[in-house]
C-alpha cells in the first residue's frame, strides 16, 4: 500500500509540472518521494504520514526562529483581522524599512517586493538605469532568481560571454551577462580591464550558498568594491540568503564591505513572501515615481508578510541570538565531521552565523569547479539514511542548510548520532 506522501505525488503530478511548484522538491537529484509536509513547530515538521523530522531546510533559510513561532504568528494573526491586502501604503511597511536602513549602514532608501527574484532582478534594472550601461557580471555557481538575464552559465573561454542555462531565455539577451569564477580576483581584473567602461553592475552572493556554501575569499569580495569604485559600476550584494542569517548585519557587516545595492528575502520576510532592494540614495532616487527605472508590485508591502518580518527581525535582535545560533550550527558541523573521520568518511563540513555546508569531499570547496567534484553519490547515501532516522536535509549536495533558535543542543546531538550511524554503514 502506497504512503500518503507517495500518494499526494501521484496527484499532484497530474496537475503540477513534475508534481512541485519549486524544482529542487522533487527530488529528482537524490531520488524517492519527497515528504508532503502538514505542520511544523519549532525545529521539526511532520509530513503526511505523521513521520516527523529535525527540520535544517527551514523552507531555505527564512525559519531562523523556527517553525511557527508564537509572536510571529500572533504577529500575522492580529494584521489579518484588520484586513490582508491593500494596494495601498501602511504605517508597518515604514516600520519595516526604517528598521532595514537602521540595520544596514549600506542602505539610504529601500523598496519592498514579493520575492527575491523579483528584488535582483529590480536591482539589476535599476543599476543599469543609473549608470546607462548594458552589461552585467554575475558569478558561475551563484544563484540570483529565474529572471532571463540571470539563467546563464559559464561560455568555453577563461572569459567569455554567457549561453542560456534555461530554455525560454533569448541568446541575444545572454550577450548582455558576462559570467565568470567565483573566488577568482585575476578573472575580475581582466574583465574590468577589458570590459570596465560597459559594466553597469556586478551582482555576487557575498557568501555563497546555491552551490553549497562557500566562502568568499577575503581578497575577492575587496577586490569586487575597488573595481567597482573605479569604473563607476554598481555593486550588488544578493543577501536574499546571507541577509540577517549570518550575522545582525548581513554578510557586508561581517566582511567589512559596503555594496552600493543589497537585496534581501527569506528571514526578512520570517517565511512569508517579502523582499527588497536598496542602497545608495543616488540609485535609489532613480526608482520610479522619483525616477526614469519602472518597478511596481501590487502585493509589494503585504500586510501579512511585513508583520511576519517585523515580529522576526525583532526577535534577532535580542542580545546573544547569533552567537548562540553560530555556536549551535558550529556545533553541528564539528559532530558531523568527527563522526565521518571516526568511520573514515571522505566529508568536511563548515558554518557561518546559521548557515552551514556539508561536502563529501576532503576539504571545503572554494570554487564553483571543487563543489563539482563532490562525491554525489556518497551524499545521496547520506541523504536517505538521515531522511529515514528523521533528519531533513536539502535534497541536493549543492545546496547549503540551516539551523534555526528553535534547535536546542539535544537536537544537535540527536541528528549528530543519526550520523554516526550512517556513516557507519557506508
Amino acid at each position: 500500500m502506497s504512503s500518503r506522501n507517495q500518494q499526494w505525488f501521484e496527484r499532484a503530478r497530474k496537475y503540477i509540472p513534475g508534481g512541485v511548484n519549486s524544482p529542487v522538491r522533487a527530488f529528482r537529484s537524490v531520488g524517492g518521494t519527497p515528504p508532503f509536509i502538514v505542520r511544523g513547530s519549532g525545529a521539526r515538521i511532520t509530513d503526511a504520514d505523521g513521520k516527523s523530522y529535525l527540520d535544517y531546510v527551514g523552507s531555505w533559510g527564512p525559519l531562523i526562529a523556527g517553525h511557527a513561532h508564537p509572536e510571529v504568528v500572533a504577529a500575522i494573526r492580529e494584521t489579518a483581522t484588520r484586513g490582508l491586502s491593500f494596494g495601498a501604503p501602511t504605517a508597518a511597511e515604514v516600520e519595516l524599512a526604517e528598521l532595514l536602513c537602521r540595520l544596514l549602514p549600506s542602505l539610504d532608501l529601500v523598496r519592498l517586493v514579493n520575492s527575491g527574484t523579483e528584488a535582483t532582478m529590480s536591482a539589476i534594472r535599476l543599476a543599469r538605469g543609473h549608470t546607462g550601461r548594458d552589461l552585467l557580471v554575475k558569478f558561475e555557481g551563484c544563484y540570483h532568481g529565474h529572471s532571463d538575464s540571470l539563467l546563464v552559465k559559464a561560455g568555453s573561454g577563461l572569459l567569455t560571454f554567457g549561453h542560456p542555462s534555461s530554455g525560454g531565455v533569448p541568446a541575444d539577451l545572454a550577450r548582455h551577462t558576462l559570467v565568470l569564477d567565483y573566488n577568482d580576483v585575476e578573472g575580475v581584473d581582466r574583465a574590468f580591464a577589458q570590459h570596465g567602461e560597459r559594466i553597469a553592475a556586478v551582482i555576487v552572493e557575498p557568501v555563497a550558498g546555491n552551490m553549497n556554501l562557500v566562502l568568499p575569499r577575503p581578497e575577492f569580495l575587496r577586490g569586487l568594491r575597488a573595481q567597482c569604485s573605479r569604473y563607476g559600476s554598481v555593486l550588488i550584494f544578493d543577501e536574499v540568503m546571507t541577509g540577517f542569517r549570518v550575522g545582525l548585519s548581513c554578510a557586508q557587516g561581517l566582511y567589512g564591505i559596503l555594496p552600493d545595492l543589497t537585496t534581501l528575502g527569506k528571514v526578512i520576510g520570517g517565511g512569508m513572501p517579502l523582499a527588497a532592494f536598496g542602497g545608495r540614495r543616488e540609485i535609489m532616487e532613480k526608482i520610479a515615481p522619483l525616477g526614469p527605472v519602472y518597478q511596481a508590485g501590487t502585493l509589494s508591502g503585504n500586510p501579512l508578510a511585513v508583520a511576519a518580518g517585523l515580529a522576526t527581525l525583532r526577535l534577532i535582535e535580542a542580545p546573544g541570538f547569533f552567537a548562540e545560533l553560530e555556536r549551535r550550527t558550529r556545533t553541528l558541523c564539528d559532530g558531523l565531521s568527527a563522526a565521518a573521520a571516526r568511520h573514515g568518511a571522505t566529508f568536511s563540513a563548515r558554518s557561518v552565523g546559521g548557515m552551514f555546508g556539508l561536502y563529501f569531499r576532503g576539504e571545503c570547496p572554494q570554487t564553483f569547479a571543487e563543489v563539482m567534484r563532490m562525491d554525489k553519490e556518497a551524499f545521496n547515501r547520506f541523504f536517505h539514511a538521515m531522511l529515514d532516522a528523521g533528519h531533513y536535509f536539502a535534497p541536493s549536495p549543492f545546496e547549503a542548510g540551516f539551523v534555526s533558535a528553535a534547535h536546542d543542543d539535544d537536537d544537535i546531538a540527536e541528528t549528530v548520532a543519526a550520523a554516526e550511524r550512517a556513516f557507519g554503514n557506508g
